[in-house]
Parts: structure tokens; sequence; C-alpha cells
């Protein structure tokens, strides 16, 4: 057990791989990157829009929001914060060299920046972006004087040192060591509530009975991501709670469905086919239809997770009501392979990661068998996320594979615009972890019109459409399930689940 009530130990099981915040556009970074800077609006425990650096904001017309900023709030060096930092940060974050995924697409919608005084900043549009306040939670605001040096922005390596790791947020920087942990102190300047953490030590454990093992000994205080297996032999642990909460992220296939050929389909004999049958969307349809989800969430995820046939959550914005998990029917995919001019099926490799999604190895396992009775005989190729991603993503290797997508908005955007809409870079959408080689005029007519239209209720009718088409119809993607996010710590410390999977300490506190 910790020597002090006022230290916190945390185990996660996502792998963050800098403390630079626009380095990589990935879950367990953002997570880690809040201990230390803040972002102009917070989103509260539901991803609604709440205040942060930002006090207040307001549309002053259809193409330009205007933010308050807070007064009296200085980064960790003590120097204090101003409009002029977020013009830094703009011109940063889009920009860092060898990102995997840039900050881009929340950024690259603002045209210009009007700075009206030291506390008050102008963001204008070439067309209306109603979801501007929820983007400006999307990313972390650094420092000028702490990210600048004679004119040029510090690089990934001086955050990693902790040289410009100097931010706003309630904790500070001691100690970094990427694939290990990072040691944080509590500032006690911070603007916000008051930590109950004196020092927190945020460690990865990638493998799941470690991080469990870790708990169980008194090594860390609370682990995320607790293995479905032993989620309930915990909770039968009366040293130990569980906290649990369906989030938003969505665990799903990506395919590759355009390419005129592509590496991993083969015939029986293992040679690339002449022509890719992922581009048929019967085929796309017929891998749909041989998924059994709700075996996958009994047998695999034991209970923890929603089946889904869509992006987002029962609950949330963009969830459609109409829109029916699909049903699981060997049958119907056997006819569907057989119209396509494949009754005897061919031969593919699924690939996934091993250690980035709760049972990523196991889900993967499942589905290439349940291929396999259609007469898809599937191989099975498993991976770090690291290597994953490297290969999957940035080389465009894989023909199909498991992986998952959590929207930063609380709305489906960001699944329509990485996952769905033709890779347009210069308007902060690509598919670049994603490759699917999809690409349909009608789906991103429907997504440029709803990502520039400000009311609601007429905005999610687009989202419904365009989910209809790239989910439903084309089979673009093949959505398996929501995962259910569940946390475990030792007696004496609470947690408030958020909607988003991050974890952080400003979640823990001490029980009463």
């Amino acid at each position: 057990m910790p020597a002090k009530a006022a230290d916190l130990t945390i185990a996660v099981g996502g792998a963050f791989t800098s403390m630079d915040p626009h380095f990589f556009d990935l879950s367990p970074n953002h997570a880690l990157a809040w201990h230390v800077f803040d972002r102009l609006v917070h989103p509260d425990l539901d991803q609604r829009p709440a205040p942060g650096l930002a006090t207040s904001w307001r549309a002053v017309d259809e193409l330009t929001w205007e933010f308050k900023l807070r007064e009296g709030v200085r980064f960790q060096d003590g120097t204090p914060f101003t409009a002029d930092d977020v013009v830094f940060t703009f011109a940063r974050a889009p920009n860092v060299p060898n990102s995997p995924t840039s900050m881009g697409q929340y950024i690259r919608p603002v045209t210009r920046l009007e700075v009206v005084d030291p506390h008050t900043i102008r963001l204008h549009t070439a067309e209306p972006v109603p979801l501007i306040p929820q983007m400006m939670g999307s990313f972390s605001i650094v420092g000028r004087r702490q990210g600048e040096v004679n004119g040029q922005a510090l690089g990934t390596a001086e955050y990693n040192s902790g040289r410009a790791a100097i931010g706003t947020g309630p904790y500070k920087l001691a100690s970094f060591a990427i694939g290990d942990r990072a040691v944080f102190t509590r500032n006690p300047d911070w603007w916000g509530p008051k930590q109950p953490w004196d020092r927190v030590t945020y460690r990865l454990i990638s493998n799941d009975s470690a991080r469990v093992a870790a708990l169980q000994s008194g090594d860390v205080d609370a682990i995320d991501t607790v293995p479905t297996r032993d989620v309930e032999r915990i909770r039968r642990d009366t040293r130990l709670t569980v906290q649990s909460r369906p989030g938003l992220r969505l665990i799903y296939l990506y395919v590759d469905a355009n390419r005129p050929q592509s590496p991993y389909v083969t015939d029986r004999d293992g040679k690339v086919l002449p022509q890719n049958p992922l581009r048929d969307v019967r085929v796309r349809q017929a891998l749909s239809l041989a998924i059994n989800r709700e075996g996958i969430r009994r047998q695999i995820m034991e209970g923890n997770s929603l089946p889904t046939g869509q992006a987002m959550p029962e609950g949330s914005m963009g969830y459609d009501p109409s829109i029916r998990v699909p049903p699981y029917d060997i049958d119907a995919a056997k006819k569907l392979l057989a119209e396509a001019g494949l009754p005897d099926g061919f031969n593919l490799t699924l690939h996934g990661p091993n250690d980035r999604y709760v049972n990523d190895d196991g889900i993967v396992q499942a589905i290439a068998q349940m291929w396999s009775r259609i007469g898809v005989r599937t191989a099975v190729s498993t991976s770090p996320a690291s290597v994953f991603f490297t290969a999957g993503g940035v080389r465009d290797e894989h023909s199909i594979s498991l992986t998952g997508w959590s929207t930063s908005t609380g709305e489906p955007d960001t699944h329509l615009s990485f996952m769905l809409a033709t890779p347009d870079p210069p308007r902060g959408r690509s598919t670049r972890l994603r490759p699917s080689h999809y690409s349909n005029p009608d789906l991103d007519r429907l997504v440029d019109r709803a990502l520039t239209t400000i009311d609601n209720e007429a905005r999610e009718k687009l989202y419904f459409e365009a989910i209809r088409i790239g989910f439903q119809r084309d089979a673009a993607v093949i959505p398996i399930h929501h995962q259910v996010n569940v946390w475990a710590m030792r007696k004496g410390i609470a947690y408030t689940p958020q909607l988003s999977e991050q974890t952080r300490a400003m979640e823990f506190s001490l029980a009463r």
C-alpha cells in the first residue's frame, strides 16, 4: 500500500507514447496530458462542453465564435496565460513533425484567429462550424514561452524530457519514461478545484494479469480496463471496489473496400486474388452477418459490451434507434457470398492489436472462427498496438483489421470524418490510421452538410442518413460493439466514471 494517503498510483492498460499533447491523437496520450495541460473547454463527465481555460463562449455570427479566457491563470513556471498562448497552440498543434495523427481535424476549420484583448479571442471559420466548443475540448493548450525558442516551436523530444511540459493543469510533471510511467506532483496554484493527491504515479501495465496482480498486492491503488474475466472476482474481494460505465468506444472492423487488390485476400493456394472481393458490398455484408455479436458479448466480453450496428451508443447524440444490431445469420451470409461469385469462399488474414482494447485478441480469434463457417478461411495476426498501427495505418498493409474509435466531441462527427469521408487532409479529414479506401460522394456531401448545420436536430438527422449509408448499406466499416469501461480500486478510494474511457487522477478522490 502507498506510504501516504495523499499519494495515488494508477496502472493503466492503454499504452501512452508521449508527453507531447499534440503528437498523437490517441486516448491514452490525451489522458496523460490532461494532468499537466488544460483545454479551453473541459468536457464534463457526460462529454458536454463546460468551462476550462475559457469561462464562456458565444457565436457572434455563423462564421465567428468568441471565447472569453479565464483571467489570473498562470503556467506552472509562473508566467501568465493569455490569448497569445492560444494563437501559438493553433499554429503548433496540427503541424507536429512525424505525428501519426495530428490535431488538424479540430483546428483547421478555424481560418483566422482574432485577438480582441489578452483574455478575449475570436475564431473565424470559412463556413458554419457548430461543433467549435466541442472541438476546443479536444486538444491541450501549451504556452508560447514554454514551447518556443528563437521563434521555433519545440518538438516532441522537449516535451518528453519535461523541458516544454509546463502547462496550466492540476499537476506538474516530475518525470516521464515512455512505455513505463509518469510521475506528477500537485500544482497548488491550479485555478480549478483543489486536488487531493500530492503525488500521482501513472504506470503502464499492459498485461492484464499483471495489472490485476499489482492491484491485489497493493503495488497500485487503482487500475483501468479491468479484464472481463476478473470483474466478478474483484467485486467479491472486500479490499477492493469496482466502477463501470458504458462508454463511447466503438470496436469495429475496417475493411479494404476499394483497392483493386488487397495484400491479405488470397485464393486457397495463398496467392493474392486478381480482384479484391472486399470491394463487393455483398461480401462485406456477408462478413458482418457471420459475426455473432451477442456471442462475443456473452462469451468473450462476459457481458461487458453493447453489441451495435452503428457509431454511437444509446442515449448519445447521433444514436439512431431505427438501426438494429446486425443479425447473426450464417445461411444469409453464405447466400451473399454465392451471389458475389464466391460460393466456395476465399482466404483472408484478420489483423488486430493484442494490447489496446478490451479482449482485442480474443475478439479477433472468435471472429476468425465465425468466418470459417461461411467458407472464409481466416488466419489471425495480432501484435502490440505500436506495431499494429504502424503496419495497418502508416504503411497500409492490412486487408481487414479490428480497431476502435471514440469521439472526443460526444457526436459521430469524427467517425464520419475519419472512418468514412474521402480523405481531405487540408480540411483535417484523414483515414491514415483506418485506410479503408472507401469513398462515396453522396456520403461526403452529407458529412459536409452535417458539420456545417447549426441546428442540433437537423444535424442529427444528417448523421443518421450518413451512418445508414456507411455502416448499413455499404458496410464500409463493420461495427461490433461499444465497450463497457471498468475500473477497480482499493477501499478508501472513490472514482467517478466518465463517458470517455480516459483514466485520470482528477476523477479519483478519498472515499468519505
